[in-house]
């Protein structure tokens, strides 16, 4: 591992630019960003998936493997990533720096404490909590009447979804899906971070007039909680390309994407940018494009979807995705012909990328090559997990390609679109569905929200594992009804977040969490206990 300031060096940061945390980490100033203003972009490849398997696809895995590849033919890329939530790191999911040879280290720091940006965000978030209860207890000069924000903490609680405290009721959400982190990560500097916190909606009086943190003060006091946050995070993979892994907001319940000044940096110090989005195309995808991408004044260049075939065997109804089982996966190629069907509509050229397993069945895996091919698709087998760069080397030489391709691009929906028009052509020309119904909660707030002029971007709360609304729902299915049950505020962050039914905000453990399967030793290393 190369010390940090060394790759600073090498990346075009200057020493002044560059903030150690110890040997192997860094946030970067953002004065970096106003130096290199007028330097062209790099080209800007998205790492998107199938709707994954509970476990997930190895989506960072092959965001990793593809900066590998890029650096062995030549080329120098720079990865940009989400940092990882405590939730998953204890639940099911584990850590998001990767596996087997294309990782991003350390590690361990990433998925746990890291620079502390999550721990900062957290605490920003309660204390406007706390400020907003003790105006209430203090004499409640505004008139609040409903409070409409909620505590957060980062872990899976799904006991704390719904509290009580002698103010009034209450309840958290995880850290994740803290409208702060959205805020963060679609931030460009300080001023215009403070700007986005005054405009967060608190609640409302007891004449219904909607309150915002400008109402009640306190921006500058969550700014100054936050302004270390704002930078950047730097790391590396095992074998050195410059990794920024900046702001984590789920794509189930949040728009998904890393920070708009890590990706800026990104386009700016390197001639590819590799950056994910999370969960399948339904969801990150998505949003990348419908609300990350018009802060970022740079249009994708490229798409790469991952797959693997034992999410394609559990899309084709097979209990055991692990075993052989090409019916299976010949059942299940649909649901991947519909991602691609809809990014070839959007206008941006795509490429497919199968994660390859040690113990994948080279029939199925020859199956799914000369599928692609008959229909007209990029395809690369990806062996980044056992092989690291030399495995991806086809993947980057094709993501090469099809990126100097001209695109199309058009959006899923036009910005002055109605927010219900917005909602229902994501359901239906993304999702696949036949309708989209609203409850009463969800029409009334709506038409609240017309008559405040809060047009914005939606985003949407969804399950990741099913195109529709329903997580038992694997594959294309059949023409669907999608529920909105309810739309909520993120004025701050810019858009409206539209819940689907039975959508939490506060995930809870599994039956057996990762937590109970960790062993570490006397030198403080890690493994999963046998």
């Amino acid at each position: 591992m190369e010390k940090i300031v060394s790759l600073c060096e090498k990346m075009g940061v200057a020493a002044d630019e560059c903030i150690p945390y110890g040997f192997d980490k860094a946030k970067i100033d953002l004065k970096v960003l106003k130096r290199l203003q007028d330097k062209k972009d790099g080209k800007l490849i998205l790492v998107t998936a199938i709707n994954p398997t509970p476990a997930g696809e190895g989506k960072t895995t092959v965001s990793i493997g593809l900066t590998q590849g890029l650096k062995q033919i030549g080329k120098h890329p720079i990865l940009a990533l989400r940092e990882p939530s405590l939730g998953p790191v204890f639940g099911l999911k584990g850590g998001a720096t990767g596996g087997g040879k294309s990782i991003v280290v350390p590690s361990d720091d990433i998925n746990l404490h890291f620079t502390g940006d999550l721990h900062a965000i957290t605490a920003a978030n309660n204390l406007l909590a706390a400020l907003i209860d003790n105006h209430m207890f203090q004499g409640n000069e505004l008139g609040i009447e409903t409070v409409t924000w909620k505590r957060c903490m980062d872990m899976n609680d799904r006991n704390l979804r719904e509290i009580e405290t002698p103010q009034r009721k209450d309840g958290f959400i995880i850290t994740a899906a803290s409208e702060i982190m959205a805020i963060l990560a679609l931030s460009t500097d300080l001023m215009d971070l403070k700007n986005r916190i005054n405009r967060i909606l608190i609640g409302y009086n007891n004449e219904g007039k909607p309150l915002f943190v400008s109402d009640l003060g306190g921006a500058d006091a969550l700014v100054w909680l936050l302004k270390d946050a704002l930078n950047p995070n730097l790391v590396q993979t095992i074998d050195g390309v410059p990794t920024f892994v900046h702001a984590g907001p789920f794509a189930n319940i949040a728009h998904g994407c890393n920070s708009i000044v890590a990706t800026k940096l990104a386009l700016k110090l390197g001639d590819y940018t590799v950056t994910e989005a999370g969960f399948g195309a339904d969801l990150g995808m998505e949003k990348f494009l419908d609300i990350k991408m018009p802060h970022l004044g740079k249009q994708v260049d490229a798409i790469v979807i991952v797959t693997t075939l034992r999410a394609l065997k559990s899309h084709g109804g097979a209990e055991k995705f692990s075993e052989p089982n090409l019916e299976a996966m010949k059942q299940g190629l649909p649901l991947l012909a519909k991602h691609l069907d809809n990014i070839k509509r959007i206008g941006l050229p795509c490429v497919i990328a199968v994660n390859h397993y040690d113990n994948d069945v080279q029939d199925e895996v020859d199956y799914m090559m000369l599928w692609a091919k008959e229909n007209g698709h990029h395809i690369a087998l990806c062996d980044g997990f056992s092989k690291g760069g030399e495995g991806m080397v086809d993947l980057a030489n094709i993501v090469v390609e099809i990126a100097e391709h001209p695109s199309s691009y058009h959006p899923i929906y036009l910005k002055d679109d109605e927010p219900k028009l917005k909602i229902e052509k994501i359901a239906k020309d993304i999702y696949g569905a036949k309708e989209v119904v609203f409850t009463k909660k969800a029409q009334a707030q709506l038409e609240t929200y017309a008559l405040l002029g809060w047009n914005l971007p939606v985003c949407m709360a969804k399950t990741p594992l099913s195109i529709t609304g329903d997580a038992s729902v694997h594959g294309l299915p059949e023409p669907f009804t999608l529920q909105i049950s309810e739309i909520r505020p993120s004025l701050g962050a810019g858009f409206l977040v539209a819940l689907t039914k039975g959508i939490m905000v506060m995930p809870g453990l599994n039956k057996s969490p990762r937590a109970l399967h960790i062993e570490i030793d006397a030198s403080g290393n890690v493994k999963d206990k046998e």
